[in-house]
């Protein structure tokens, strides 16, 4: 292999060091990926290999009103719960899924399925705010979701990208599960993008020139320093990290731009705004947002269940096959957990409307890339689907698992002022039969 050295070519324009890089990403590796368009760190394959394997991600896709595990991950042909679809064997023997999906049948040994899923709360609102915060409410404390935990967890304190970013842009089920940095505070909070796929107020107005907006910055800058003389306050170093991640959001702005992706990988993902979206969070991920989640809604098929998926899952097969593809070629996929979730299943009896109803007793979710065992299977429903016989878990068990397989101490406590809160609710394990 070669070596920094056998590429170096003697100039001092190339005279940052491996080991210095590395430092630089100690205090906030992500401030080189967020001006992309100024030091293009990432069209440097040492500096990019080095930024991609210090940072883990995560992209949660979001199956907002609740898929059916019998027409995605646990179909039941041939009973009298498992509808029209038949199961297709995937690239891992043993391993079925419905016909619906053929591409993730054909790269099941990068996904773990797990069908055992049993979480107790079938109300839209509450089971959406369960399964984004991986437990139940508290009357006296304000939990953070899972994108506010990881943020605090993977993002650096330094860095001017974004720590979190939602993509939600259907008005269905919008505001069951909105993103929450609960007693994290504001600083974890996310950035929901509802109409557009960039955030809204961060470009420079045309009215003021590229020049006048540098100089209003520098300007900016000095009085800052001299102000700062003799003065120590957290108010005012809050004030100036907000700032510099302003400024930092405003230089990432070409992140949040498909355009800037060649049209062969627009092609690829697809014209639907979900494709576009998820070739987003790639680009996010690449440039360190530790976590991003884009919804695809509305899954909620009371009637006409199989219209309703035989149009929604394989463009679910088809997005989620092509992130998992185009991951994997960037060398992220390693380093980037992508989940699929919803707020609970569907019924295994089919209603007089052709639908399935709300189900939390035994559903599924899916686990893929990073710290995970690809091509496995965990927990077991019976014959027609209608209770977990094997290996019930929880939503704790399941953020357990999710916190694990990216590096995070599922059992560590946070301090609401003199009370520890632990991570996970106390005794809980991860699915350790998935991870890597």
């Amino acid at each position: 292999m070669a070596t920094q050295r056998d590429n170096f070519c003697g100039s001092t324009d190339h005279s940052l060091s491996r080991r210095g890089f590395l430092g630089t990403l100690a205090a906030g590796s992500a401030a080189f990926a967020a001006d992309m368009g100024g030091l293009n760190v990432l069209r440097s394959p040492v500096l990019a290999a080095e930024l991609k394997k210090q940072s883990k991600r995560v992209i949660l896709l979001w199956l907002a009103g609740a898929s059916s595990q019998l027409e995605t991950w646990d179909p039941k042909p041939g009973t009298s719960t498992g509808g029209p679809f038949r199961s297709i064997p995937t690239n891992v023997p043993g391993i079925n899924i419905s016909e619906l999906m053929p591409k993730m049948a054909r790269r099941m040994d990068r996904t773990a399925i797990i069908r055992s899923l049993n979480t107790k709360n079938g109300d839209h609102g509450g089971a959406a705010r369960l399964m984004m915060r991986g437990r139940m409410g508290d009357p006296s404390l304000n939990y953070p979701d899972m994108g506010a935990v990881i943020a605090k967890e993977l993002g650096r304190g330094q860095s001017p990208v974004p720590d979190y970013v939602s993509f939600y842009a259907p008005t269905e089920g919008r505001d069951f599960a909105p993103g929450a940095s609960g007693f994290l505070g504001s600083r974890f909070s996310p950035i929901e993008l509802t109409t557009n796929l960039v955030p809204e107020n961060i470009r420079r107005p045309e009215s003021i020139t590229e020049l006048d907006h540098t100089e209003r910055a520098e300007l900016r800058e000095l009085l800052t320093r001299r102000f700062e003389r003799g003065r120590a306050s957290t108010a005012l170093s809050s004030h100036n990290e907000a700032y510099q991640r302003v400024k930092g959001l405003m230089a990432s702005d070409t992140l949040f731009d498909v355009t800037k992706e060649p049209q062969k990988v627009r092609d690829a993902y697809g014209p639907t705004q979900f494709g576009e979206q998820a070739l987003v969070a790639r680009r996010l991920v690449e440039a360190g947002v530790p976590f991003v989640r884009v919804a695809r809604a509305w899954w909620d098929s009371h009637g006409q269940n199989f219209e309703t998926h035989q149009e929604l899952v394989p463009e679910l097969d088809h997005v989620m096959s092509t992130l998992l593809d185009d991951l994997e070629q960037r060398g992220l996929l390693e380093n980037t957990l992508v989940v699929t979730l919803a707020e609970f299943g569907r019924t295994p009896q089919i209603n007089a409307s052709l639908g399935r109803d709300h189900f939390a007793s035994a559903w599924s979710a899916t686990l893929s890339g990073c710290g995970v065992k690809g091509g496995t299977v965990f927990g077991k429903t019976d014959e027609k689907g209608q209770k977990v016989i094997d290996g019930e878990i929880g939503a704790a068990e399941l953020f357990a698992t999710i916190y694990q397989a990216v590096g995070i101490n599922h059992e560590k406590d946070y301090m609401v002022g003199s009370r520890p809160v632990p991570l996970t609710e106390t005794g809980t394990e991860p699915v350790r039969a998935v991870l890597a």
